[in-house]
């Protein structure tokens, strides 16, 4: 009689045998499905908050206004950390940090740094300077990140002290918001590829054109060129993607905006004339003219310093404008 493990050692044998006999004879091949032809189609990814072929805006206002006349710096600047009792500054210090709203997509002005992650650019260190002056430390100072068009209603509504975001100087906002003195001139320009033939607002007839919602940039490029389609997006930063995309053809804006656009891409550049002069001043809420008063001091003491000079070196020598410290001019 044959004894079970016998029959199991033959078993594994004739096993073995198989498996060497398929390896010596090739891979096993199994059919592969059916794999039809893809049916969707891909589109360029959609930015949120684009808005295409916006309606007209009014241009800026040409109300008989004097925008940039302002209020007098006080006789005597109160010492750091020494201000007037019952006053804006005072509570601000009471508080321990100024409030400030800018953005961090307009590279040179107010831009998140790659490496540190520190926000940083000019309009950066002019709020600086304004902490410094309230603390005697530049660092407590506590940055919110707002669009352009939420620029009037923080001021409204109180939730920043101040703002220092590329904010142009307007009879319209005057209505809403009080302003220091300028504390820089630009000029509305146009970005285009390098090798567009766009090298005015005469190009731009039936072009996509870009700029940042809440911004005067619309309504001047819309009555100088009417045959525009102008694109609005919530960042500069999101129309140059735009551009890189192909989704648009120009970028409008301030020289200084559009400079700090061209520096991240060599592809693009700034072309034609001055569409326009814009004064940036610092947004204060309505009413509080006491601290209209001390920015202004701050802004004529970094100006007789040559502090002003210093920060637009460090941050704007790619712009040849010829634009020095703008000088200011008070109504009492």
């Amino acid at each position: 009689m044959t004894r079970p493990d016998t029959y199991r050692s033959r078993a594994t044998v004739m096993v073995l045998l198989a498996l060497i006999g398929l390896l010596a004879t090739g891979c096993v091949r199994f059919p592969a499905p059916d794999s039809p032809p893809p049916t969707a189609t891909a589109g360029p990814p959609v930015l949120p908050g684009v808005q295409v072929d916006i309606p007209v805006e009014p241009p800026p206002s040409s109300e008989a206004c004097n925008a940039t006349l302002t209020l007098r710096p006080p006789a005597e600047m109160p010492a750091p950390g020494r201000m007037p009792l019952n006053s804006t500054m005072g509570a601000i210090l009471e508080r321990g940090r100024l409030i400030v709203g800018l953005d961090i997509g307009s590279n040179l002005f107010s831009f998140r740094d790659p490496i540190s992650g520190d926000i940083q650019g000019f309009d950066v260190d002019i709020a600086r300077e304004i902490a410094g002056a309230i603390f005697g430390d530049e660092r407590r100072v506590e940055f919110q990140v707002l669009s352009s068009a939420q620029r009037i209603d923080a001021l409204r509504d109180m939730t920043v002290d101040l703002v220092v975001k590329t904010m142009s100087i307007t009879c319209d906002r005057l209505r809403d918001i009080s302003f220091s003195a300028p504390y820089y001139v630009a000029s509305q320009r146009i970005l285009s590829f390098r090798n567009s033939d766009v090298t005015g607002p005469v190009q731009l007839a039936g072009k996509r054109v870009c700029a940042a919602r809440g911004t005067t940039s619309i309504g001047r490029m819309q009555s100088i060129q009417p045959q525009a389609r102008m694109v609005s997006t919530t960042t500069w930063a999101d129309c140059l993607v735009l551009m890189q995309q192909g989704q648009i053809d120009a970028v409008t804006s301030d020289d200084a905006i559009l400079a700090g656009l061209a520096a991240q891409d060599p592809w693009v550049r700034v072309v034609g004339p001055s569409l326009g002069e814009e004064f940036y001043g610092v947004g204060i809420p309505k009413g509080q003219d006491d601290m209209v008063r001390f920015v202004n001091g701050v802004l004529e003491r970094i100006r007789a310093t040559g502090r002003w000079q210093q920060i637009r070196d460090r941050w704007l020598s790619i712009l040849d404008t010829g634009y020095g410290a703008p000088q200011p001019y008070y109504r009492d």
